[in-house]
């Protein structure tokens, strides 16, 4: 029986687990996936002493890019991001971090092209954010990063003016804002300049409508929250843990 998991912090609402136990149960495949939810990184490598028969974990907010210290090395894609959601277990006890958001984010978003403008707002500055620049990157997206705090490589929310909201299209929901039980919570956009030729994707998958979707909805735009993300994936970590 081979055992995988999830870190992370404050995840017991985690579809992962839930995923990849239904997955073991319908293929009839001997495996457990239990949540690791710590306090602290730290606690990483207790972890690993304690479960010595861990063969691949993924890792959410807030250890993306708190995790990757601990790691051997980063396959290329990680190490471009600069945060890890993936982690094999080699059979020589080294630890390999890999990044499949990018992935699945990208597939995801297919459902959603063309997209009137190639141009985004990216919500948000964390581990998450990092997989979304690569794909827009990759696809030739123009991009300005929503952040609380200024800096020269991205505006604040305070910054948000009609002709920002007016000029960029597709608009990424990277932080937890909105995740349930808080679910009457969103970014602080101003939501009243969006249009049907918007698209708001929701990196959040619980609830299935968020606040940040609803907003979205009322003016006619387009929709999306994470679960398809999350899924695609999930399914990428799977054959990793596999390869």
């Amino acid at each position: 029986m081979a055992k995988f998991g999830l870190l992370g912090k404050d995840i017991s609402y985690s579809f992962s687990q839930t995923f990849f136990n239904i997955k073991f149960e319908k293929e009839g495949l001997p495996h457990t996936y239990l949540n690791f939810d710590v306090p602290c990184i730290e606690q990483f490598e207790t972890i690993i002493s304690d479960h010595k028969d861990l063969q691949g974990l993924n890792v959410t907010i807030p250890y993306k890019e708190a995790v990757i210290p601990h790691l051997f090395r980063l396959d290329k894609e990680s190490k471009k991001i600069g945060a890890v959601n993936t982690i094999k277990f080699r059979k020589d006890g080294k630890l390999i971090g890999y990044n499949t958001d990018h992935y699945g984010f990208a597939r995801a978003l297919e459902n959603f092209l063309p997209i009137h403008k190639k141009t985004a707002l990216i919500l948000g500055s964390g581990g998450a954010s990092k997989a979304i620049k690569y794909v827009l990157d990759a696809m030739g997206f123009n991009y300005l990063q929503v952040s609380r705090t200024p800096s020269e490589n991205s505006v604040t929310y305070g910054e948000l003016t009609r002709e920002l909201i007016k000029e960029h299209f597709l608009i990424i929901n990277c932080t937890p804002l909105g995740t349930s039980p808080n679910v009457h919570e969103a970014p602080n956009i101003p939501y009243n300049f969006l249009t049907e030729q918007h698209v708001l994707f929701d990196l959040i998958y619980n609830p299935r409508e968020t606040e940040f979707m609803k907003r979205g909805t009322a003016k006619g735009a387009r929709v999306s929250n994470g679960l398809k993300m999350l899924e695609h994936q999930a399914k990428k970590s799977w054959s990793i843990w596999n390869s």
